[in-house]
């Protein structure tokens, strides 16, 4: 299996949904949804968790997954039919067709308890993944740079919704710091090339600066072949300027700019895990 988008990686903020995935084998998803977040990638051949809030021990976190069989398009009263009949009730949805509920080897989970929409992916990451920032499958740039914020232990989300005065922005990467948080955006080549999408960014960059977020932008030269010397040394030198890393500690961790590049500097929770050893 390699196509892109093979799992789609939904969200489970009903118990009764979840009871009906797991005794009557369907899911819902509404057909806007599908256009304005999947559109190329559908239909999934696979469908993963996202259990929120209601699940309690389970919050939070991806633990179950299915095979999808089918789908079709119904209305709501069509697959609700103890509900109200209202203007609701006539809303699209698929009715994905599921195989029994499996449990992953491992829960995926949310360090910073997010919120997410929908995140399509492949079954290879699906698989590997060990928390949320793993799944995302939208750019080769982008796991580039994830790969090299892991290995030096640098807490990321990625594709974090954020919303200033009544507009929604996608930030590639939210770091969230001791004195305002940072914006990392792996911008390709399209940013420099584009003066539609430059003055669209500008308007961007200064909602995101008057609500405290500091603006990174790495073009794929920078990415490619700078990793070390340009992109990584530029975030830990803001995080250093910002306070260190916010991790709901008493003090921020810090992340020192200067930092050889195989070090990795321990969170908090890797110094309580070694004193206890």
């Amino acid at each position: 299996m390699a196509n892109r988008g093979e799992v789609l990686v939904a969200i489970m903020n009903r118990r009764l949904d979840f009871e009906t995935a797991v005794k009557e084998h369907w899911y819902r998803i509404p057909v806007s949804s599908q256009k304005k977040w999947l559109k190329d990638r559908w239909p999934p051949q696979w469908l993963a968790f996202y259990m929120t809030r209601v699940f309690e021990v389970e919050k939070y976190s991806i633990r179950y997954y299915a095979r999808v069989l089918d789908y079709s398009v119904k209305r709501r009263w069509q697959l609700l039919p103890n509900e109200p009949r209202d203007e609701r009730s006539k809303r699209r949805y698929y009715q994905l067709i599921l195989a029994p509920i499996k449990q992953l080897p491992r829960p995926i989970v949310s360090r910073r308890w997010r919120r997410i929409v929908f995140i399509p992916t492949t079954w290879q990451k699906l698989i590997g993944a060990t928390e949320i920032n793993d799944l995302y499958d939208d750019s080769p740039l982008e796991d580039l740079l994830w790969t090299q914020l892991k290995r030096l232990n640098i807490p990321a989300e990625r594709q974090e919704f954020i919303t200033i005065e009544d507009r929604n922005y996608s930030l590639d990467f939210a770091i969230y710091c001791a004195r305002g948080n940072l914006d990392v955006e792996t911008d390709g080549d399209l940013y420099h090339a584009n003066s539609e999408k430059s003055v669209e960014d500008n308007r961007r960059n200064n909602d995101l600066e008057a609500a405290g977020w500091n603006v990174l932008r790495f073009s794929t030269l920078q990415i490619r072949e700078k990793m070390e010397e340009d992109c990584i040394y530029k975030i830990r030198k803001t995080i250093d300027t910002l306070g260190g890393i916010e991790e709901g500690g008493v003090i921020p961790r810090q992340i020192p700019p200067d930092l050889p590049s195989t070090a990795r500097q321990m969170s908090l929770f890797d110094e309580a895990k070694d004193n206890k050893e």
